[in-house]
């Protein structure tokens, strides 16, 4: 049975796709088929609205402190089901949600995404890697090429705007203190908050 919902800390984690526009060098589903208690997060097929909506079910909502739209892929890849889930999640249970994303929703879905997601999600976290477009391209390896880390900044920038919470993201020990002031700078310059993530390897 595929693993649509799982538990990280106080957090109820949602799998809608394995797709994902980039092909990072650091990606835990290299090496992996789980994280922390989940079951395995390769789908078979993607989950419908529906399917995630009936999965809800299942769980005791009121014990978790937020929604994370995080599983192996870019949950941006199934915008409609977040959507769609997100809507009913937020009606339903008042909960807080949150998407974690690498930022090229946008050049996924041929569109800015920002306004669609403003009013259902309340936190945008935001892979932001480094602060250097070449490293970011050998990093991430995105379909889209160059236009990738441009796009990136500017979906950040847009969530902003739209009224949600967004916070870029490092991994601790990756970059050096200069890349660190960089990123930080970048992340003040786009109005958003810049949070330095504990290596997970």
């Amino acid at each position: 049975m595929d693993t649509i919902l799982y538990e990280v800390h106080s957090g109820l984690y949602v799998n809608l796709t394995n797709k994902c526009p980039c092909a990072c060098t650091f990606c835990l589903r290299q090496e992996m088929d789980s994280v922390g208690g989940s079951g395995p997060l390769w789908l078979s097929k993607e989950p419908s609205a529906e399917d995630v909506i009936a999965e809800f079910s299942r769980f005791d909502m009121s014990r978790y402190t937020e929604l994370v739209f995080c599983g192996f892929g870019e949950p941006t890849e199934a915008l409609d089901v977040l959507l769609k889930a997100a809507a009913y999640a937020k009606e339903r249970f008042g909960i807080k949600i949150r998407v974690n994303t690498n930022g090229l929703g946008d050049l996924v879905n041929g569109k800015r995404i920002a306004p669609l997601l403003a009013g259902l999600v309340d936190v945008v976290s935001v892979s932001l890697n480094t602060p250097d477009p070449a490293k970011y391209m050998a990093l991430v390896r995105p379909r889209f090429g160059e236009d990738a880390y441009p796009a990136m900044l500017a979906f950040a920038g847009d969530c902003a705007s739209a009224g949600m919470q967004v916070v870029m993201t490092t991994v601790a020990t990756t970059l050096t203190d200069e890349e660190e002031k960089q990123c930080a700078a970048i992340c003040e310059e786009l109005g958003v908050s810049y949070r330095i993530r504990p290596w997970e390897g």
